[in-house]
């Protein structure tokens, strides 16, 4: 019986080890060598340097001059992740559509509702979606432009070179991750 003990002691000290100290070491240097970035948070700095945020989670922008992230439930809480999950019949999702709706109508009197995307009134599963649509990007450009003085052309490349197409020409749909494009578009701004 002593036996059998002594046996399971060693087999659960060489199992702590490999499984619990030697596989995450391993996995982690490896990941530092060969994707240094996305092991890293694939965190975004600046034009001085200074990290900004992270190209995986979304931010919210309360200047107007700024292009503006889609609606988070979570107020981009990168702690934790999800949405209330309500129904589209649901009172409070109609309100907060509704309000949504209202802001944008308010900061944005040059583009009808009707154009607006309604990516930009619903948040994503995670809520913390750092993307929008290239057409949600472009929806924008009137108060940006109006606001900053920038033209809408220079505007509109802008939102073309920061739009990334499908993965592997396949899956997913064209995104602009917002945090990138406003990085450039504070460049501009200060020029």
């Amino acid at each position: 019986m002593k036996n059998y003990g002594i046996v399971a002691i060693r087999a659960s000290i060489v199992f702590i080890v490999i499984c619990g100290i030697l596989y995450p070491l391993a996995c982690t240097g490896l990941a530092q060598l060969f994707m240094p970035s996305q092991a890293n948070g694939s965190l975004v700095s600046n034009t001085d340097g200074e990290v900004v945020g992270s190209a995986l989670i979304g931010q919210h922008y309360d200047n107007p001059a700024y292009f503006q992230s889609r609606v988070s439930s979570i107020d981009y809480n990168g702690a934790g992740s999800g949405s209330n999950n309500y129904g589209p019949s649901n009172p409070v999702l109609l309100q907060r559509t509704k309000d949504s709706i209202e802001a944008w109508t308010t900061a944005n009197p040059d583009v009808p509702v009707s154009e607006l995307p309604i990516a930009l009134v619903t948040n994503s599963g995670s809520g913390l979606d750092p993307h929008i649509t290239p057409a949600s990007a472009e929806v924008q450009i009137p108060r940006i432009s109006k606001l900053t003085g920038i033209s809408q052309e220079r505007l509109h490349e802008l939102v073309k070179k920061h739009t990334a197409g499908r993965d592997l020409g396949l899956f997913g749909e064209p995104r602009v991750n917002v945090l990138e494009l406003n990085i450039e578009l504070q460049t501009m701004i200060a020029k």
